[in-house]
């Protein structure tokens, strides 16, 4: 047999907080012409992306994230 896995447990009202914190309440509007539409659909086609939000989202805070952790804020 073996060793049973222990649940830690977390306070009710701290998930409440959690939760709520990931909530999406900011609206962003990204325009594409023609032909970057049409790089966009053959990539979502080639790999089977069904929902292109999840793929921008990633695709801009990858990009963002990067370009911070490679820019640090300096004292002088």
């Amino acid at each position: 047999m073996g060793k049973k896995k222990t649940i830690a447990k977390v306070a009710p009202d701290f998930l409440k907080r959690e939760k709520e914190s990931l909530i999406r309440r900011n609206r962003q509007v990204i325009y594409f012409n023609d032909k970057e539409m049409a790089a966009i659909t053959e990539y979502c086609s080639r790999f089977k992306v069904n929902t292109r939000s999840v793929l921008f989202r990633r695709a801009i805070m990858e990009k963002i994230l990067k370009e911070l952790d490679s820019n640090p804020p300096t004292l002088f």
